[in-house]
C-alpha cells in the first residue's frame, strides 16, 4: 500500500460572512499542499488557544500560514494603531502567532507566505512597515487590483537570492522573477531569522529560521498562485512536502 500522505495544517482566516462567522482557507493554498506538496491539507480554524495548540500540533506533521487581504495588529510589533478603514484578523493573530514558536521548538515544518511571512517576522521580535510604499527609496509592491488576476499575480521584480541558503539551492541560480502583492513588509527583522532573498529596492522578500530543528522558511511574495506550472514554486513545496513526510515518519 502507498505510504500515508502527511498532513499539513493551513491558518484559515476569520470573516463575517452575512450575520455568521466563518473559517475560511483561499483554494489556492489547499491545490498547492495537495498537488506541489503532496500532502493531505488540514484547514486550522481560527479560534486561539481554545483549539488546544500542543494537542493540534500532535495532529499535522505541517504548519502553512498563508497570505490574506487582513494586516497583523501592530499593537503585536509595537507600531501606532492602523488606520480605521484596515481591515484586521484579532481571531487569526491570536492562532498563529503564538503557535509559530511552538511548531519551530518541536521541530515541524513550518512555511510562511505573504501574511504568514509578516506573522514569523512579528513572532521573532521584528517589526513591519505598514505602508511600505510610504517608506524611503522603496517602490511600490502593491498588486493593480485594477487588472485581472492573471495580471495581479504576473511576474514583477526579480529578487536576488542570498548565495549559500535554502532557496538559492533550491533555485540553482542567484534570482528568480516572483509577483508582488503587499502593502506591509519587513521594516526591523526578527531575532534569529536568516534573510534569504531582497527585492532590488532592498526590501526583505524571504527569510529562514535560524537554528530551527525542522523547514522553517517565509517568503513575502504567493508561491502557491499556479504553483504546478513555476519550477520554483513546485521546488519550494516540494522541499516542504519532503519536510512533512519526514516528519510524519516520526510521529
Amino acid at each position: 500500500m502507498p505510504s500515508r500522505r502527511p498532513v499539513i495544517g493551513i491558518s484559515a482566516c476569520r470573516r463575517e460572512l452575512g450575520p455568521h462567522p466563518f473559517h475560511i482557507v483561499g483554494e489556492k493554498y489547499i491545490q498547492a499542499i495537495l498537488e506541489a506538496a503532496g500532502a493531505l491539507p488540514m484547514l486550522i480554524p481560527a479560534l486561539g488557544e481554545s483549539l488546544g495548540f500542543d494537542e493540534l500540533l500532535a495532529s499535522v506533521d505541517g504548519i502553512l500560514l498563508t497570505g490574506s487581504a487582513s494586516n497583523v495588529g501592530p499593537h503585536y510589533y509595537g507600531d501606532e494603531p492602523s488606520e480605521p478603514d484596515t481591515l484586521l484578523d484579532p481571531h487569526r493573530d491570536a492562532t498563529t502567532l503564538p503557535l509559530i514558536r511552538r511548531a519551530i521548538d518541536a521541530g515541524i515544518p513550518l512555511l510562511g507566505i505573504c501574511r504568514g511571512f509578516q506573522e514569523m517576522n512579528v513572532a521573532f521580535g521584528g517589526t513591519l512597515a505598514q505602508k511600505l510604499h510610504e517608506e524611503p527609496g522603496i517602490t511600490d509592491h502593491r498588486e493593480d487590483e485594477s487588472q485581472p488576476l492573471e495580471v495581479q499575480y504576473g511576474p514583477a521584480h526579480d529578487v536576488i537570492l542570498e548565495p549559500g541558503g535554502l532557496l538559492h539551492r533550491l533555485a540553482g541560480t542567484d534570482r528568480i522573477r516572483v509577483n508582488s502583492l503587499h502593502a506591509q513588509g519587513v521594516r526591523r527583522l526578527g531575532e534569529g531569522l536568516r534573510v534569504e532573498a531582497r527585492a532590488p529596492d532592498g526590501v526583505i522578500e524571504a527569510f529562514t529560521v535560524e537554528n530551527a530543528p525542522g523547514f522553517a522558511v517565509a517568503v513575502q511574495w504567493h508561491p502557491e498562485w499556479k504553483a504546478m506550472s513555476n519550477p520554483f514554486s513546485r521546488a519550494l513545496f516540494g522541499a516542504f512536502g519532503a519536510a512533512a513526510r519526514e516528519r510524519a515518519q516520526t510521529r
